[in-house]
C-alpha cells in the first residue's frame, strides 16, 4: 500500500473466487455501476438490498492486523451475512492491487475495491469509479479527489518500533546508523511499491534536513544504513518480530502499536515518533470501475466512512479521516482518540505532485542505493 497527502491534511492528524457477478435485474445493478452517491439508490436500505442481491464482495491487500482491518471485515460480515467477502492477497502492495485488477478484468474474482497509497492512486485513476459517500462533507477537501475517484480513509505518523531487549532506545534517526543496530533495522516493503516503505524514506528525508520536495536525503540515509550493515531486507511481520529477526521496524505508528498488542506477553515492543519533523500520510479508498459487485463495493465504502467504520480504524490505532467532524459531533471514541501516540509539533504531508516526484526518484535510485 504507497502514502502521502496534501499539506493541509496535517490538520486532520494533529487532532490528537466469488460467483455472484453483478446484481440481477431489478436489484439496481445498472444504477450501481454508474452510481456516484447514495442518492442514486434512493437511500441506504435500497443500496443494502442491491448489495445483498449481488451476494459478494472482493477485497484485496487488507491484512487483518493492519489498522484493525480484521475487525472491520468481521463487522461488515456480521451486519451483512448474505454478502460473502473474499479476501485476496492480504499482504499485497498497492501496485499489486492494480495489477490484479488489470489481470482479472472481466472476471467475477476481480477486486471490487482498493485501499491504496496516494502515489499509486494518482497513476491509476482510469481504473476508478467516482463515488461520494454520504459523509463526504465531513472529509477535509485536502484528503479527497474532488469527484470521488479516491478518498483518504485513515492515517498516521511514521514511527520507530523496537525491542528494548535487543537495542537501545533510539532518540534520533541517526542512532540507527550505530553499531548496536547492525543487521537489525527493517522497513515494511519496497518503497517503490509499498506505501509504508515509501513513507519511511520520506521520514528519513525530513529527519535529515531534507523536504518532501526531494527524497534524496532519505535515499542517502538508507544507503548509509545499508553500507553500515544495519539495513535488514526482510519485510517485518508479527512473526519476524516475535522471533527476534526484525528488532527495529520503521512503520506507521498504528502498525507498530498493533505489533505490540499482538505480541503482548511475547515481546516488549516499544514505539516512538521521533522528535523533529514528523511525516504523516493517509491511505485512500477507491472503487474499481470494473467491479463485479458494484453495489457491494459502494456499500463497503458507506460502511467504512460511517461513524462505526471510522471508530473501528481508530481502535486499530489509526487516525480516521473524519476525526475532526466526529470529535465535534461527539461520535468519536474519545478514550481511543486520547490514547493515540503524541503528534509531533511539526508535521509534513506530501502533496500529490510531491508524491509523484518522490516515486519517480525512488524508481530511478532506490535499487542502486541499497543493492
Amino acid at each position: 500500500m504507497i502514502a502521502g497527502l496534501a499539506a493541509t491534511a496535517a490538520l486532520a492528524l494533529t487532532l490528537t473466487g466469488c460467483s455472484a457477478g453483478t446484481a440481477t435485474a431489478g436489484a439496481g445493478s445498472a444504477d450501481a455501476e454508474t452510481a456516484t452517491s447514495l442518492t442514486a439508490f434512493g437511500d441506504l436500505a435500497a443500496l443494502e438490498k442491491a448489495a445483498t442481491a449481488e451476494g459478494a464482495l472482493n477485497v484485496i491487500a487488507l491484512p487483518r492486523d493492519w489498522a484493525n482491518y480484521g475487525a472491520v471485515l468481521d463487522r461488515f460480515t456480521e451486519k451483512y451475512p448474505d454478502i460473502a467477502i473474499t479476501e485476496a492477497s492480504p499482504d499485497g502492495s498497492s501496485a499489486e492491487e492494480i495489477q490484479a485488477a488489470d489481470n482479472l478484468k472481466g472476471q467475477d474474482t476481480a477486486p471490487d475495491v482498493f485501499d491504496l497509497g496516494l502515489a499509486v492512486a494518482l497513476t491509476s485513476t482510469d481504473r476508478f469509479a467516482p463515488y461520494k459517500v454520504a459523509t463526504w462533507a465531513d472529509i477535509p477537501d485536502a484528503l479527497k479527489e474532488s469527484t470521488g475517484l479516491y478518498t483518504g480513509d485513515y492515517g498516521g505518523y511514521m514511527a520507530v518500533g523496537y525491542d528494548p531487549a535487543a537495542v537501545p532506545a533510539p532518540t534520533q534517526l541517526s542512532d540507527l546508523l550505530g553499531a548496536k543496530y547492525k543487521g537489525k533495522v527493517a522497513i515494511n516493503g519496497d518503497p517503490t511499491q509499498s506505501g509504508a516503505a515509501f513513507a519511511a524514506v520520506g521520514m528519513a528525508a525530513v529527519q535529515n534536513e531534507g523536504t518532501v520536495d526531494d527524497f534524496t536525503p532519505g535515499i542517502d540515509f538508507f544507503q548509509k544504513l545499508n553500507k553500515a550493515g544495519n539495513f535488514l531486507k526482510v519485510d517485518p511481520t508479527p512473526a519476524t518480530i516475535a522471533s527476534g529477526e526484525t528488532p527495529v521496524v520503521l512503520d506507521w505508528d498504528y502498525l507498530n502499536v498493533g505489533y505490540g498488542k499482538t505480541l503482548e506477553g511475547q515481546r516488549d515492543w516499544k514505539v516512538v515518533v521521533l522528535p523533529g519533523t514528523g511525516y504523516a500520510g493517509y491511505y485512500n479508498q477507491a472503487i474499481s470501475k470494473d467491479a463485479p459487485h458494484p453495489a457491494a463495493a459502494r456499500l463497503w465504502q458507506e460502511f467504512l466512512y460511517s461513524d462505526e467504520g471510522q471508530n473501528l480504524w481508530l481502535a486499530g490505532g489509526a487516525r480516521p479521516v473524519r476525526a475532526d467532524a466526529m470529535a465535534a459531533a461527539g461520535t468519536i471514541d474519545a478514550a481511543l482518540f486520547d490514547e493515540l501516540p503524541k503528534a509531533p509539533t511539526s508535521t509534513v504531508v506530501p502533496t500529490g505532485k510531491q508524491s509523484e516526484a518522490a516515486a519517480k526518484l525512488l524508481g530511478e535510485k532506490w535499487a542502486a542505493a541499497v543493492q
